[in-house]
């Protein structure tokens, strides 16, 4: 699977990597419709069709089964075996490593040093970590759908620096004046990236031809809790929406991707932070952190919450024993556990995705918080921890 992409041809989408190799001994490549990879021979659009339970790439499937777990105030990711959930090993980063995120090839994992300007390659079939590369800003990193560009999102910098998946090298850095800018979405159609931007309230609308921020909305305020503090963005399967998880507000709010108006709120608990669809794609997990603040102690009223994409409604609350401060993870290959950091508690949360009982609480480093379950199904990825395609 490495190198597969999406090339944008007259309104219709090739998959770069269904090669065939003809008599004449020249490469020729599949084409799709319209829709692409993402439409169901009913005609149906799912974006998650690729990333069901056990559908694991052959680039996937040689991957070492491991949870990696970077802890920003230790500078150090630890290294979970989910077979015996226990640690294997717990190895020095660069400063405040932020997310630890599958490259668009799957061949790569890298860890964001924040403070270090600084990326760090894992191999995913050793588990072995790397030598760094310096890029700036890294507190998020993202793939376009066509597999030309990482989009790094430099927090501090506001803008998204368009590199090299492969090398890094910078293609062109995009100025949004997005405050905060954290976690991005891509429409299906994979024309644009929407961001959030957590200390301003809003979404940035990313035109990716053109390079060039092409809106920017502010959220309703005066919804839930009340307050806008946007942070991840996940799409509903159809792409008819866009989910987006509000730390203030205290749930997720649906917006219309094209208009970017606000379709709904859906209330789910303080401090809304991540957000992770189920392997059938019926549903998405919510983790509420507790706080909705930056600066937390410990033992916060964290939760999950389950939202079903057909109804658009809160169908399950997962509680924490004791308290807890769920942040960042992702889903298991075979769908049956969500795997967790513990921001503020310094611990990993393992759930059964079936029962919602909380089976293992892990000790970790300082603030776990960017949580890559490994491998994952799915042919490419387009970034953070684990958003499959």
């Amino acid at each position: 699977m490495a190198g597969l992409g999406l090339v944008l041809t007259g309104g219709c989408r090739t998959h770069r990597g269904e090669q065939q190799l003809a008599a004449d001994g020249k490469r020729h490549y599949k084409t799709y419709s319209a829709a692409g990879e993402v439409t169901l021979p009913d005609g149906e659009v799912n974006i998650y069709q690729s990333t069901g339970a056990g559908a694991l790439s052959a680039a996937a499937m040689r991957a070492k089964p491991l949870v990696y777990v970077p802890n920003s105030r230790s500078a150090s990711v630890t290294v979970i075996d989910p077979s015996t959930h226990t640690v294997a090993r717990t190895f020095r980063t660069g400063r405040v490593p932020q997310h630890v995120v599958p490259s668009y090839d799957l061949s790569t994992l890298w860890v964001l040093n924040n403070e270090d300007s600084m990326l760090t390659p894992i191999d995913p079939v050793t588990g072995e970590n790397g030598k760094p590369i310096h890029v700036d800003d890294p507190y998020n990193l993202y793939f376009t759908p066509d597999g030309r560009s990482a989009i790094v999102v430099a927090e501090r910098r506001q803008r998204l620096d368009f590199r090299d998946p492969r090398t890094m090298d910078l293609q062109e850095s995009v100025d949004t004046g997005c405050r905060g800018i954290d976690h991005v979405e891509f429409t299906a159609d994979g024309r644009y990236a929407i961001a959030t931007c957590e200390f301003n309230g809003s979404l940035v609308k990313v035109d990716l031809e053109r390079r060039k921020a092409a809106s920017m909305v502010a959220l309703d305020d005066t919804v839930g809790n009340g307050g806008a503090m946007p942070q991840d963005i996940r799409s509903s399967p159809s792409g008819d929406v866009v989910y987006v998880a509000d730390m203030k507000a205290g749930g997720v709010r649906v917006i219309d991707p094209d208009s970017m108006k606000q379709l709904g709120f859906i209330p789910t608990g303080v401090g809304a932070h991540g957000l992770y669809p189920s392997r059938d794609g019926k549903r998405l997990y919510v983790t509420n952190r507790g706080w909705n603040t930056l600066h937390a102690g410990a033992n916060g009223p964290g939760s999950i919450s389950v939202i079903e994409f057909k109804t658009r409604r809160v169908v399950a609350q997962w509680p924490i024993p004791g308290g807890g401060s769920p942040d960042m993870g992702n889903v298991t290959a075979d769908g049956k556990e969500l795997w967790v950091s513990g921001r503020y508690d310094h611990e990993v949360y393992v759930f059964d995705t079936t029962s919602g009982r909380l089976l293992y609480r892990i000790p970790v480093g300082k603030e776990p918080h960017g949580l890559c379950v490994w491998p994952q199904p799915g042919r490419y990825s387009v970034g953070h921890t684990g958003n499959m395609r």
